[in-house]
């Protein structure tokens, strides 16, 4: 195994177990916090670490996975919101060059994007109306929650990391 290979599992894995611990302590300790409608995971301003190492894809992937499967929301929240991380985390990467001020702020609209569209439609259809309706103003609202949730983690707490991490030169942005 190549180091670089070696170095790209740890920091998925380190990110991965870290993401999970922090959403799990967090839901522990204020309960409903990190699986409502209106939610704020800090774990969500590890999201920035997209714009620094590929690795993050997988590890806050996997992460969400396991911090869902912790959350006891079922195989539905499994699914969904480790999807929209997912392709949250897959765009954020993608622009991570798009910056203003050197902020790559259109990235961090991504997180709210697509957990306001993925997990507002997953709390309407699966949980508010049990699959039985669907009412579209009721999941703009819900998903209008969720992305405020993350909108409000990535830009009060997100920029400030990613901000650290460029000045402290912790880990180098992967120009690939």
């Amino acid at each position: 195994m190549t180091k670089k290979t070696t170095m790209y599992l740890a920091q998925g894995a380190a990110i991965a177990a870290l993401y999970a611990v922090l959403t799990t302590a967090q839901a522990l300790l204020i309960p409903g916090s990190t699986s409502m409608a209106v939610q704020f995971r800090i774990a969500e301003a590890m999201t920035v670490l997209a714009f620094f190492t590929p690795a993050a894809i997988p590890g806050l992937t996997v992460g969400c996975v396991l911090a869902n499967i912790l959350g006891g929301l079922g195989p539905i929240d499994m699914i969904f919101g480790s999807f929209a991380t997912l392709l949250a985390v897959i765009s954020m990467r993608a622009l991570r060059n798009v910056c203003v001020k050197d902020i790559p702020l259109v990235g961090l609209l991504m997180p709210a994007i697509f957990n306001g569209i993925i997990v507002g439609f997953e709390i309407e259809f699966f949980f508010v109306g049990q699959m039985a309706t669907f009412n579209f103003a009721d999941f703009l609202f819900q998903g209008g929650c969720v992305a405020l949730g993350e909108l409000a983690v990535l830009y009060v707490l997100g920029i400030p990391l990613s901000i650290a991490l460029k000045k402290r030169n912790v880990l180098k942005a992967n120009k690939e």
